[in-house]
């Protein structure tokens, strides 16, 4: 691009910092990123908003998929996307949604706090039917269009505050999310390990090859099991191990204790599953015979006789070909009964819940965390690989200002360094393009583009790319061909 028309368009380029107030407001942390509660600058608009900062320097994967998906998605019960901000100067990703005070997790906790100190919580009696209805109409939304969420759990389900939206649910954080209509490859190969381990339904604890909505049900079922005890019923003590396999012993073993071992004609497809082998020598039938749903929820006072518990029967099935769909659960006889469901889940009542409170992190300061990065790297992550774009500019840079997390670079001998000061890591314009259709379309690369050097590490999809010297007037004459094209348009 040229460099003049390039700083036209910085200059033009609405930079978050001068449109939103949003330092030392932050109210969440995770893997994802920040996320900070935000006000517009010009005073015109005084609602709140949510920035969330992606984790890392450029785009992630998980963040392509929520910015490609939340710009097609348009529903009540959906987070909405309002505007996404790219910082060019330190390689920064904001995206704006529309602030929500509260979420289910913290709901949750509220309840359980209140329980274990035996304090009253007054709330609309309906807030639980209402709080189900509108998470399955938005799932369903989602499912309608081809599209799995795969990470339900309470923290990402939201819930707005005072306002015009009050009281109305919002199914955030779709970084996770696919497009399932027609898959070029089994999710299992491009996904192993998918949905937080508590809300991970059986068949992708047996590793299957293939999954359906069936996933999304089972999650809200653990979250409406969650909601009337305010315990999560399948909670497993065992870390969430991040690995590739799936199969995950003490959380099969939490959900038999619970539900029982599922007999052959439960789920005749059990012993197709590709773990089933490891399943049969690790678990006796006999263990859980005394075990049931029934019995796990009337420790709750929730009778085994009530709507409540049939319907919670139905979305928790063992078999995922026999698990309600979002559409059917919402026209169960549960919410056909007093009190409805309300658009409103706090139902007019006052709001019992504390607001967000700011946090601060012990380790990383909002100072720090805006201080542009001498030396950024490019990070293209896809689902057949993670193809490491280093621009290397100066020897004074240390490794980890070059790379955002989970990104190993090889060291070197520094005299091996110096040598390769000036052999810029870069690829040409066609090779990305042709490397990024062939990962867009869920299929590795026809061939190595490395064109010199060694693997970063054991993975062989992550090079390090170097220029030839030799060919760097060839890579020129190729840019300027570029430029000539892009000055057309």
């Amino acid at each position: 691009m040229d460099a003049d028309f390039k700083a036209q368009l910085d200059q033009e380029r609405t930079k978050v910092e001068d449109a939103f107030d949003f330092l030392g407001c932050k109210v969440g942390r995770g893997t994802y990123g920040h996320v900070y509660k935000a006000k517009k600058k010009d005073g015109n608009d005084t609602r709140d908003y949510a920035l969330k900062q992606i984790e890392g320097a450029g785009l992630s994967t998980s963040a392509c998929r929520e910015i490609s998906l939340l710009r097609e998605l348009k529903h009540i019960n959906v987070i909405t996307l309002q505007r996404v901000f790219l910082s060019h100067a330190d390689r920064r990703v904001f995206l704006l949604f529309d602030f929500a005070e509260h979420d289910l997790w913290h709901i949750i906790k509220f309840h359980r706090s209140a329980k274990q100190n035996k304090k009253t919580v007054i709330c609309a009696r309906g807030m639980v039917k209402s709080l189900l209805y509108q998470i399955l109409a938005g799932i369903h939304y989602l499912h309608s269009n081809w599209i799995l969420h795969r990470d339900l759990k309470p923290a990402n389900i939201l819930v707005m505050g005072e306002g015009p939206e009050r009281g109305r649910v919002k199914i955030a954080d779709m970084g996770f999310a696919r497009l399932f209509n027609s898959p070029l490859k089994p999710m299992a190969d491009l996904d192993p390990v998918v949905v937080t381990f508590w809300y991970r339904a059986p068949e992708l604890l047996l590793g299957a090859r293939h999954y359906t909505k069936a996933i999304d049900i089972w999650a809200i079922g653990c979250i409406f099991a969650e909601l009337l005890t305010y315990e999560p019923i399948f909670h497993c003590k065992q870390e969430d191990i991040k690995t590739s396999t799936p199969y995950h012993h003490d959380q099969l073993d939490r959900i038999f204790s619970v539900m029982s071992f599922p007999a052959d004609k439960e789920w005749e497809d059990m012993k197709r599953m590709p773990e089933y082998i490891r399943l049969s020598k690790e678990f006796k039938k006999s263990n859980y015979a005394n075990c049931s749903l029934s019995k796990y929820m009337e420790k709750h006072n929730i009778r085994s006789d009530s709507r409540a518990f049939q319907l919670l029967t139905r979305l928790l099935t063992i078999d995922p070909i026999k698990r309600l769909s979002a559409l059917d659960a919402m026209n169960d006889l549960y919410f056909k009964e007093d009190p409805r469901p309300s658009d409103d889940v706090f139902d007019s009542t006052p709001i019992p819940y504390p607001k967000r409170e700011f946090i601060t992190d012990d380790d990383n300061s909002d100072a720090a965390a805006h201080v542009p990065k001498t030396e950024p790297a490019v990070v293209v992550k896809t689902e057949a690989s993670s193809v490491l774009l280093t621009q290397q500019q100066s020897s004074h840079v240390t490794h980890s200002q070059q790379q955002p997390p989970n990104v190993h670079i090889k060291q070197q001998p520094q005299q091996q360094q110096q040598q390769q000061q000036h052999n810029i890591v870069q690829q040409t314009h066609a090779q990305q393009i042709k490397l990024l259709q062939q990962h867009s379309s869920g299929q590795p690369p026809e061939k190595k583009l490395r064109v010199s050097g060694t693997y970063t590490s054991g993975d062989p999809s992550n090079y390090e790319y170097q220029r030839n010297p030799n060919q760097q007037q060839q890579q020129q004459q190729q840019q300027q061909q570029q430029q000539q094209i892009y000055q057309r348009f």
